[in-house]
């Protein structure tokens, strides 16, 4: 994955790293296809989940509060 992609930290990510991931929103809105990687060691590549998938992922975590 591109290193050089503009990646967002998950909001629930702490000040000390925590267990959490990035994405990159703006090929999520270009391609429908959403690239995840972990936040703690961003050199491991990620992986790609379609627009829906990452939807449902999302919507579950939201549904739990």
């Amino acid at each position: 994955m591109n290193a050089d992609l503009a990646w967002v930290k998950s909001s629930y990510s702490s000040a000390d790293g925590g267990n959490c991931l990035e994405w990159a929103p703006s090929v999520a809105r270009a391609t429908d296809a959403v690239p995840v990687r972990d936040s703690k060691d961003t050199s491991i590549h990620g992986i790609v989940v379609s627009g829906p998938a990452w939807s449902a992922f999302v919507g579950s975590l939201k549904a739990r509060g």
